[in-house]
């Protein structure tokens, strides 16, 4: 058995961008159910904030600096995902802009320490893929899901809410505003846990909740999908939940944080 950790996170562009004093906290529940001893390379998708993206894009660096030690990136991975022609290459100053792979490079870092000479790491940015685009990464990257030596993290974040945001969505059968935000983000995660790709992007299409991580999310559903066609067991299950703040006026805002562990059997 294995774990694929999916980590929901602070991700959300400019001075808006909320720090690990937010997200940080929530984020750990997912990372203390890294194996160390079992991994040995480390997939990293997150979604890109500063540049337009239709396809998914991997980094020009060879290796990711962190407050602890360095983190290589695994250049035969990338070498055979460069060879399926799906990719673009990123500029050194987009890597450097974009927080939502960034941000777990400390925790990763940290949740590897004990082995931090025996793995690397495959940072993947993710643009805004179509439903069919999401499938066909899914499907590439499935066979690395399965491999148990493989870890997984998708950095996303779940509501952001306010006016700052042009989201203000409320379901007054709910009570307080916060309480609302919290019902449709528990709503979103409960059809995560049911690993079905058309479900989820038929919930972010009705509700259009502006979880910045969904086209990553997607592409995790959809290796999912593939690997049940093969009869691989899976589950899914969130571990925690938070809000930046309570919303209960409409002049509030909030960004909502989710940590949750996928593993397959």
């Amino acid at each position: 058995m294995s774990n694929r950790m999916v980590c929901r996170e602070a991700s959300h562009a400019g001075s808006w961008h909320a720090g690990y004093t937010y997200c940080g906290a929530c984020a750990a529940h997912a990372y203390k159910q890294v194996d160390p001893s079992i991994t040995r390379r480390v997939f990293i998708l997150g979604p890109s904030h500063h540049v337009p993206l239709s396809r998914c894009a991997l980094s020009p660096a060879e290796v990711y600096r962190t407050p602890l030690y360095d983190l290589r990136i695994d250049q035969k991975v990338y070498a055979d995902l460069w060879k399926t022609g799906m990719f673009e290459r990123m500029s050194l100053q987009t890597d450097e802009e974009e927080h939502s792979i960034e941000m777990h490079l400390p925790y990763t870092a940290k949740a590897m320490e004990s082995h931090k000479d025996e793995f690397s790491i495959v940072p993947v940015l993710v643009g805004a893929l179509s439903e069919s685009k999401e499938q066909e990464y899914g499907k590439l990257l499935s066979k690395y899901l399965a491999d148990p030596s493989n870890l997984f993290i998708i950095s996303s974040d779940f509501c952001h809410w306010g006016q700052r945001f042009r989201y203000t969505y409320f379901d007054e059968s709910q009570g307080e505003i916060y309480r609302s935000i919290e019902h449709l983000d528990k709503m979103g995660m409960g059809i995560i846990e049911q690993l079905d790709p058309i479900s989820f992007s038929n919930y972010l299409k009705k509700y259009h909740n502006t979880i910045c991580g969904r086209h990553p999310i997607g592409v995790l559903l959809n290796a999912v999908a593939e690997l049940k066609k093969n009869g691989v067991d899976m589950n899914f299950s969130f571990l925690n939940y938070a809000q930046s703040s309570q919303c209960r006026n409409w002049s509030d805002s909030s960004v909502s944080y989710a940590a949750g562990t996928l593993v397959v059997h």
